[in-house]
């Protein structure tokens, strides 16, 4: 009877081992967890590389003078970075990548909206910025900021430049005759248009593939392509396009208080031609709510040209060709958002700009978009509080409800991206480490001041004169005549009344 008396010295054995085994794994998983995080002895985190989020210069004591409170208060890098890897990138552009973008503005915006805009743009592919600076951005403390980013080419808008200008090609032609010598937003649209023939000599010069006119409140979007990328958008054009256009999109602001567009806007309406017919037309009427059109400003989009002979805009929205109609195409996907009235400021900062008296008949002379008009009799004669309560009735789209409907049919839309790239940047401290290197340069070296670009000026400005008479403003007369297409203007989508033609 042996067996059945070593039976049990057997069962105790196995439950001791098991109990040992159940007792070391969790001090071996504990041990494991703390080698895993531990940061001594060669285990090296990436995030570590960079200095300390708080030690980063800040720019409040210089700021303080040169931009309101608000500025600063935009441009500040957050305590808990979000995208930590930023720190300290310097966006290298001359790696070889094609094709090369170049994006070309017009602006007088402060570095509140500017930077964001600018670095966004970064993010997502362009290699070269063309910056026709006048008014706040032309103060020192602001083009000096943006001259000391790589990549970027600031051009003020001196009386040498308008003389230069003076003698271009276009005042002798009848495409852009329409919008000659009328004021406001017609002599904005005529500037523009000079900038953008100059900034095509410019662009070719540095080398780009493909050339853009966008403003400081527009963000491009690259839906569809392989990546979130506008090289790579443009790169999968096929070699025989000359101009790809990029419909809108509109914001649809949700409150009345916003100071940031680029980081607290993420709901769009949908431009016409991303939207089935039957949808666009259904919805019209609510997706206006009272305004004059489905858009408050323009919906026919901007466009991308293809850097070749004989390229000249056409307007601030298109590009054209002396030598030949250009072969375009129309992106079914990517969009240019468009933060347009965003602030309730916008209202005043628009009024402040323009001399037109505040009639329903002077303000067509300056203003070529309705709601624009309509906009600028209010702010002109109204009270504050009255203009706040028809920005949120015609603006700030604050009925859920409605909101709720149009996302669900698709005439609204949600696009996070920019917003996070944006807040990532802003967080990170990519603003605030290119406002204090600029200010540290320039106190280590020669205080910046505004004319001390103007020999290198006078040098792109003759090159500009030169390089047209040679490459785009040619004398020789090609086959193809465009003296009958004018330039396009901003133009509303299709109204209810255009129905029928589009069934």
């Amino acid at each position: 009877m042996p067996a059945p008396a070593q039976a049990p010295s057997g069962g105790g054995a196995a439950w001791r081992h098991l109990l040992l085994l159940l007792t070391a794994l969790p001090l071996a998983l504990a041990l494991l967890a703390f080698a895993l995080q531990w940061r001594g002895g060669g285990v090296d985190d990436p995030a570590t590389r960079w200095p300390p989020h708080t030690a980063e210069p800040t720019t409040s004591s210089w700021l303080s003078h040169r931009s309101s409170s608000a500025c600063a208060d935009i441009l500040a890098a957050s305590s808990a970075p979000t995208f930590p890897y930023l720190r300290g990138w310097s966006f290298p552009f001359d790696a070889p990548h094609h094709p090369k973008v170049c994006v070309q503005t017009s602006t007088s915006a402060g570095l509140d909206q500017i930077l964001p805009w600018l670095f966004y743009h970064k993010v997502v592919g362009v290699a070269h910025f063309l910056l026709f600076v006048e008014g706040k951005a032309a103060k020192p403390g602001v083009a000096g900021v943006l001259e000391s980013i790589p990549g970027v080419k600031v051009v003020y808008r001196t009386k040498e430049l308008e003389e230069q200008q003076a003698r271009s090609r276009i005042w002798n032609e009848t495409w852009l005759a329409g919008f000659f010598y009328k004021p406001c937003n017609y002599e904005l649209f005529v500037k523009q248009s000079l900038n953008m023939e100059m900034a095509i000599v410019m662009a070719r010069d540095a080398g780009m593939d493909w050339i853009m006119h966008l403003d400081t409140d527009e963000l491009l979007y690259p839906g569809g392509a392989a990546e979130y990328s506008v090289r790579r958008l443009l790169a999968d054009v096929p070699s025989d396009v000359d101009m790809v256009i990029f419909p809108n999109y509109e914001s649809s602001v949700e409150h009345d208080d916003i100071k940031d567009p680029f980081s607290e806007v993420s709901m769009f309406k949908k431009n016409y031609d991303h939207l089935p017919k039957d949808t666009y037309f259904g919805m019209y009427k609510e997706a206006t709510r009272g305004n004059p059109n489905y858009f408050i400003t323009y919906g026919n989009g901007k466009s991308a040209a293809r850097i070749q002979d004989h390229l000249r805009p056409n307007g601030a929205h298109r590009w054209h060709n002396y030598a030949r109609s250009p072969n375009e195409i129309k992106l079914e996907e990517a969009a240019v958002l468009h933060y347009t009235y965003t602030k309730f400021s916008d209202l005043t900062s628009r009024r402040d700009r323009c001399g037109c008296k505040p009639t329903k008949e002077d303000v067509k002379r300056c203003f070529m978009l309705d709601f624009d008009r309509a906009a600028f009799i209010i702010a002109s004669t109204a009270s504050e509080e009255e203009m706040l309560r028809w920005y949120n009735e015609r603006v700030v789209w604050n009925d859920r409800q409605l909101n709720l409907k149009l996302l669900r049919r698709g005439v609204l839309t949600r696009i996070y991206t920019p917003m996070a790239i944006v807040q990532g940047l802003r967080e990170s401290g990519v603003f605030t480490s290119v406002i204090a290197a600029s200010q540290s340069a320039a106190n280590d070296k020669v205080p910046f001041q505004k004319n001390k670009t103007d020999s290198e000026l006078r040098s792109v400005s003759g090159r500009f004169i030169s390089s047209n008479s040679r490459k785009i403003l040619s004398i020789v007369e090609p086959p193809f005549r465009d003296n009958d297409v004018s330039a396009v203007p901003p133009l509303s989508p299709p109204g209810l009344d255009e129905q029928q033609s589009f069934t």
